[in-house]
């Protein structure tokens, strides 16, 4: 019989491109601006996309998976994400590139849900912990290490390859996908509640499209009258609509499967985890965006070398990761869980304390290593708690919603602390202004901060210092362009520090929702990777 290791070698290639790729364009940026000849909407889009496609299907195609086997979906999202990073390396124009990446990102919501109910299928629960703890320590490597990749691909060879790099990868797991991989099939036929998944997809592409772009549209009009917030509004009266219906089958006898089994909920545990994860979702995907940019606008770093200096927290969320596997049917899943947002909490705590305009980058790995820590605490654990004893019939659409939740918790954690810095930057910079400008003479001091509080307020990129003042008399003009520096350094830092306790308190909530995870310690027996 076939070590059931070699089809997880292919499920780890594909969740690791999967997850690679939902970070790795943030580097290139810049290369595609003018590769392109794109404006910075059109490039921002070109991630948005993915994210969004790679979101609002995973409740279907985890049913998918139950409908017509994970294999065969898994091949489907595997050929359409391969051929659509070849596309997306080939295109020639910003909106080329963005209809590839959507199409990748359903090819990747096609695959994701799958990976993870292939684990619960192929290894039973008491010897899930391995190979669960290399899946969570896939999906926190991948995800830290996408920028130092793409980093150095766009350095050395060309932003291109930041996709073409997925072909690779694509074909040699395609090919050990066709022959590792058991070809399961469903018992009966299941016939889909299609009104069920129109409601939530539409419900999911407002919510997400509107909270993702709330930003970019300054929460007002997006399309003719039609605001951002009206399309939130109606994605959640939507996605209520597809709640009372999921609710409705419990009480009504028919033959079509509900999207959502309400039996994945019995308990507590799955419910319970699902929230955690959305938390975690939310607080990693929240705090490398003031992380970086602060590291970037106002340390002076390269975006390879602001990537490089997240390795040791890559590396340390990767070695806990696989040491929780271990441990957690020895200490319980919930203590693992817990201990592992409080760690992270503290890390996020301590680079906050930590960040000033003058530190030296290194001075920040101890919080990074520690924040890695808690990463790897939480995936391996807090993934078997969810699958813990899942009947086979329920873990296409239990893969689905686990992985929703953690999709749609980073949306969340990525609109929230960004307005959050927005908002923190319009009231730190012209606080800073009023101080620094002690430093001129009384005469210049009103039209200083008057200038730079507009700045501040119209800014709605973090890239840029304010502008100085102009009819600047020339014995003053070298001060006013050294402060100008420093009242944004300063004034960034201020609100860098402040956004970042929006996901200490998150994960606070998570460490409450993992209080409910009820999942008995197992008798471990010896496991090897074969």
């Amino acid at each position: 019989m076939r070590s059931p290791w070699t089809a997880m070698w292919a499920l780890c290639a594909c969740f690791f491109m999967i997850m690679l790729d939902s970070t790795i364009v943030t580097v290139a940026i810049p290369a595609m601006l003018s590769g392109l000849r794109a404006n910075l909407n059109e490039v921002v889009w070109v991630n948005s996309v993915y994210l969004l496609a790679n979101t609002v299907p995973l409740l279907l195609t985890g049913r998918l998976g139950d409908r017509f086997g994970p294999k065969r979906v898994l091949v489907v999202g595997l050929v359409v994400f391969t051929g659509a990073s070849l596309w997306s390396g080939l295109a020639t124009s910003p909106g080329a590139l963005i209809a590839a990446r959507a199409i990748q990102g359903l090819g990747a919501a096609a695959m994701t849900p799958q990976t993870l109910s292939f684990i619960t299928r192929l290894f039973p629960p008491e010897k899930r912990g391995l190979p669960i703890s290399v899946w969570g320590a896939v999906a926190g490597v991948a995800t830290i290490t996408g920028p130092v990749v793409g980093g150095l691909l766009v350095e050395n060879i060309g932003w291109r390859w930041i996709f073409l790099i997925n072909l690779p990868i694509g074909v040699a797991s395609l090919a050990i996908a066709l022959v590792a991989l058991p070809d399961w099939q469903p018992h009966r036929a299941l016939r889909f509640d299609v009104l069920g998944a129109t409601l939530c997809s539409l419900g999911l592409l407002l919510v997400v499209f509107g909270v993702q772009n709330g930003q970019h549209y300054h929460w007002g009009p997006a399309f003719g009258p039609v605001t951002v917030v009206h399309l939130i509004i109606v994605g959640l009266v939507l996605l209520g609509l597809f709640t009372w219906r999921q609710l409705s089958f419990r009480r009504s006898r028919t033959d079509v499967e509900p999207l959502v089994p309400a039996g994945l909920f019995t308990g507590g545990t799955f419910g319970a985890a699902n929230l955690t994860h959305a938390a975690m979702g939310f607080a990693t995907t929240g705090m490398f965006l003031p992380l970086v940019l602060y590291l970037q606008t106002v340390l002076g770093l390269s975006p390879l070398a602001s990537s490089v200096l997240a390795l040791p927290m890559a590396i340390a969320a990767g070695i806990t990761a696989m040491l929780a596997g271990a441990l957690w049917t020895r200490i319980g899943a919930r203590t693992l869980i817990m201990c592992g947002l409080l760690t992270l909490a503290v890390g996020t705590g301590f680079l906050a304390w930590l960040s000033e305009p003058e530190i030296e980058p290194a001075a920040l790995i101890p919080g990074l290593v520690v924040a890695g820590l808690g990463i790897g605490c939480v995936f391996a654990p807090l993934t078997a708690a969810a699958t813990a004893r899942l009947p086979a019939e329920m873990v296409g659409a239990a893969s689905g919603v686990f992985n929703t939740s953690r999709q749609v918790g980073g949306v969340l954690g990525s609109a929230a602390v960004g307005m959050l810095l927005q908002v923190g930057v319009a009231f730190a910079v012209p606080d800073a202004a009023r101080r620094f400008a002690e430093r001129l003479p009384p005469r210049y001091r009103e039209e200083f901060v008057s200038r730079i509080t507009d700045a501040a307020n119209t800014a709605s990129q973090f890239d840029e210092a304010p502008s100085v003042p102009s009819n600047v008399d020339p014995d003053v003009a070298d001060i006013v362009r050294r402060i100008v520096l420093d009242v944004f350094h300063d004034g960034f830092t201020v609100a860098a520090k402040a956004s970042l306790m929006l996901p200490i308190a998150v994960l606070l909530l998570g460490v409450i929702a993992a209080a409910g995870i009820r999942v008995p310690r197992l008798a471990r027996p010896k496991e090897k990777v074969g």
